[in-house]
């Protein structure tokens, strides 16, 4: 097979050779082979790309200073040619992080396209200052304005989708950024570089900087800095939680999740059950929102049970280019490995395995885990409360609705959700009541008009909606005619 390879970095809106001459190896999740590779960014890298991006935005006539409308053209051109290139983005997702391609096609190839427009025309209707009357004789004029150089730094399961939750608000308003994306998934993001390119962005405005962790945390302690906007491991968010609190920097973040699909005694899951797969067990389980703790009802419970393993079941397991997959490979051979010794963990605490646990067979190559479902599951199990980030389940009984909401809040995590009935509106009253950032009913879809993020170890800040664009947002005062008061 032939290999995607690059030898040069998206720096500064051009591209220029690495200042070392290491390179990152991308394999097929799928297959083992490898697929391409890409010079490894540097720290002389991060500076050269920081100290350009300083320059564009603090320039008299750079991009913090045009207006949104001006933006708002270039960052339609990028859309274009982002949609160009979306069935090839879809692709290369999926053969380095195993994402079906149909969901791929949904969220790498549309999704990124799709929030550039989005936050473009958020920002031409909000407006940016506004004068208001003094309690002291005078009046306060207050401007909101661009933050400045944001380090965005993302992640291997849906990396483009993620990337321009980050790009999209931070472009439109004016922000200037360095991205990393992660070492699993750099050729789709050499290929954002391209269009980016393509769509003639100014110079200093978007650096793409491959790297693993080193140079994320040299990035995001980088003293041209102003805000950071992270999404991965809770682990990996307290690190970069403590760097930006010395610093005093702004951060979002946007962590892990062990979210509960809390089924009601009246709900009727066979009637929603492709909406459950996506909620549970989408992309293979390598979503932080996904509902992997199934709240069942003990009067239903093995009811419960039985759906739900019946539906682990029936899922096509396979090549993840093959349309009608519906579970691919993980990312990497450590990702199952981590994702086995979970399996391993609650099969050691007691859980009752009712399918799955092993490796698909047939598969001699690729990193596949069979989707796994685990009964009589207590929340205090080692599987019910560590994000697992594969495609398992955890089927919880509970007694009352009390108990079922109050099981769902004992998490450290507060990122996703469902809840599953046949009343809409005791769901939604069951819903407000979990400590949940976000939560759907009898689904769950992230819409870019409203906000996205997570409470307790799960993060902080908001993505998506206008929200997520006032974040890279500041506020200044100016106070006018006081001295008449």
């Amino acid at each position: 097979m032939t290999t995607i390879d690059y030898n040069e970095l998206y720096l500064a809106g051009r591209w220029a050779e690495s200042a070392t001459r290491q390179r990152i190896a991308v394999h097929s999740a799928s297959t083992e082979e490898l697929l391409g590779s890409v010079p490894e960014g540097s720290e002389a890298d991060v500076d050269n790309a920081v100290a350009a991006a300083r320059r564009a935005f603090d320039s008299a006539t750079g991009w913090s200073r045009w207006d949104p409308a001006q933006r708002a053209e270039v960052l339609e051109r990028f859309a274009v040619a982002l949609e160009n290139r979306g069935a090839e983005t879809a692709r290369r997702v999926t053969m380095q992080n195993g994402m079906p391609i149909t969901l791929a096609n949904q969220f790498e190839a549309g999704f990124p396209a799709v929030l550039l427009r989005y936050f473009s025309g958020v920002m031409a209707q909000s407006p940016q200052e506004e004068t208001r009357p003094g309690m002291l004789g005078g009046r306060s004029r207050v401007v909101r304005e661009p933050i400045g150089v944001v380090a965005a730094i993302v992640p291997w399961n849906v990396p483009q989708a993620i990337a321009f939750l980050k790009l999209a608000p931070a472009l439109a308003c004016g922000c200037t950024v360095v991205l990393k994306p992660a070492p699993e998934t750099v050729l789709d993001a050499m290929l954002m570089s391209e269009a980016a390119a393509e769509a003639g962005l100014p110079e200093g405005v978007l650096s793409v900087i491959p790297g693993g962790r080193e140079l994320g945390a040299y990035l995001v302690a980088h003293p041209g800095v102003d805000k950071v906007s992270f999404t991965g491991s809770t682990a990996a968010g307290r690190s970069i939680a403590e760097t930006c609190g010395r610093l005093l920097r702004p951060v979002t973040l946007e962590l892990g999740g062990k979210s509960a699909a809390i089924v009601l005694d009246d709900a009727d899951l066979s009637s929603t059950i492709e909406s459950f797969f996506a909620a549970t067990l989408l992309n293979n389980g390598q979503i932080c929102w996904l509902g992997t703790r199934v709240l069942a009802p003990r009067s239903r419970y093995q009811e419960v049970v039985d759906t739900v393993t019946g539906l682990a079941e029936s899922l096509q397991v396979g090549d993840p280019l093959d349309p009608s997959t519906q579970v691919g490979p993980l990312v990497s051979g450590r990702q199952r490995e981590r994702v086995e010794s979970y399996i391993s963990k609650g099969l050691g605490e007691g859980a009752r395995l009712t399918t799955g646990g092993g490796r698909p067979k047939g598969f001699d190559r690729g990193w596949f885990v069979e989707p796994t479902v685990f009964a009589d599951v207590e929340n205090t199990q080692t599987i019910a409360r560590e994000e697992i980030f594969g495609p398992v389940l955890s089927v919880i009984p509970y007694s009352s609705e009390e108990e079922a909401i109050a099981i769902a809040n004992a998490s450290e995590y507060g990122l996703g959700g469902t809840v599953w009935t046949a009343d809409p509106d005791r769901g939604e009253a069951v819903a407000r009541r979990v400590a949940s950032g976000t939560i759907g009913i009898n689904a769950y879809a992230n819409d870019p008009t409203a906000p996205f993020g997570g409470v307790k170890s799960s993060g902080i800040g908001r993505e998506l909606g206008p929200e997520g664009l006032h974040s890279y947002q500041v506020f200044k005062t100016i106070y006018l005619d006081n001295h008449k008061g």
